[in-house]
């Protein structure tokens, strides 16, 4: 798909078939396009644990609470490793929330240009998380991301509502 395009008709899907698993082959080329993502000085502080396991998904679902959830066949956890970010000497600016997103992003448009649906969460419980993928000691939860094929018959509404450039962009 054109990148343009690829932008343009992204949504957050809240709507998967959770009889249709997505091919290990097409999951790895989405978190592919995560490990290419950019990162200060390229130290890539992120692990990120797909998870697929029917006893997994039990366990991450208690995280939040939303029907439509409980459907993704796949919910990736994507982790940053602070301790192996990139600190600014000025004032000491840690660049993992910048790196992850970065990722992040990657990986929901790889997802998009594989139509595979997905939706960046952060609205979850971060303590029964923690409990279900036990992350090590300097992995902090940057985010949640379901993945999974829509339903039949689903249907994007495209309605994205977003500023104008004149709102956001000042040409100095």
């Amino acid at each position: 798909m054109e990148y343009t395009e690829l932008i343009h008709n992204r949504e957050s899907i809240r709507n998967y078939d959770p009889n249709r698993t997505v091919p290990k082959e097409i999951l790895k080329k989405i978190l592919d396009a995560g490990r290419m993502a950019p990162s200060a000085c390229n130290y890539q502080p992120w692990k990120f644990l797909m998870i697929s396991s029917s006893s997994m998904l039990e366990k991450v679902r208690t995280s939040y609470q939303r029907d439509w959830f409980k459907d993704a066949p796949h919910i990736l956890v994507i982790l940053g490793l602070k301790n192996q970010a990139w600190n600014r000497s000025y004032d000491g600016y840690n660049s993992i929330e910048t790196d992850v997103a970065i990722a992040m992003t990657h990986i929901i448009l790889a997802a998009e240009n594989e139509g595979v649906g997905a939706c960046w969460v952060e609205a979850y419980n971060p303590t029964l998380l923690k409990e279900a993928i036990n992350p090590g000691e300097n992995q902090l939860i940057f985010g949640i991301v379901p993945l999974g094929y829509p339903k039949p018959g689903f249907q994007k509404i495209f309605m994205k509502k977003r500023k104008s450039l004149e709102e956001i962009v000042d040409f100095l």
